[in-house]
């Protein structure tokens, strides 16, 4: 009689014990699929010295057609991307004769108020004189340079300043 007893008290323990490993293994499961969920992957932007040249914010004027140009700290000389970029854009605006387009020069935050809303605007012309080389008329092309006021990144770094140093190309309304 002891033995069956025993028997009948080790299935029972066994049985719950199943059940609470069985809702440990679901709510461990659950866990998974949630963290997996809220996984982002996070583009990260590659600097080549100090410019940089990744696509994370890079929008798009054209398909294929990229919309912004960087800088390096302090300068409006183009890159050799840069430049790229710009023929990209003068071949869309050749195709596109009825486009006008605004260059907004942007700068990162460091410097005056002043010092980045000229620097801005050289940035911006710099890329107005490109495109003018390639055959798109100056009257087809605004200038306006917002300076440290519109940043696209607003951390205080680097990567963030060198995404900030830019001229984009947007379609004028």
């Amino acid at each position: 009689m002891k033995i069956s007893r025993i028997r009948n008290i080790d299935q029972g323990a066994i049985m719950k014990l199943n059940k609470i490993l069985k809702n440990l293994l679901l709510v461990v499961l659950a866990c998974l699929a949630l963290s997996a969920c809220a996984t982002k992957k996070v583009s990260v932007g590659q600097m080549q010295g100090d410019v940089y040249t990744g696509t994370d914010t890079v929008e798009y004027l054209a398909s294929g057609v990229p919309d912004r140009v960087f800088f390096a700290t302090n300068e409006s000389v183009l890159t050799t991307a840069s430049r790229e970029t710009l023929r990209k854009q003068a071949a869309w605006l050749r195709k596109n004769s009825d486009v006008t387009i605004v260059l907004e020069g942007h700068a990162d935050e460091r410097g005056t108020r002043e010092y980045n809303l000229a620097l801005g605007e050289r940035r911006a012309n710099a890329a107005k004189d490109y495109l003018m080389t390639y055959g798109i008329s100056s009257d087809r092309i605004s200038v306006l340079s917002y300076g440290k006021e519109r940043p696209v990144d607003s951390g205080s770094n680097p990567l963030a300043w060198s995404k900030n140093r830019r001229s984009v190309t947007v379609k004028a309304n």
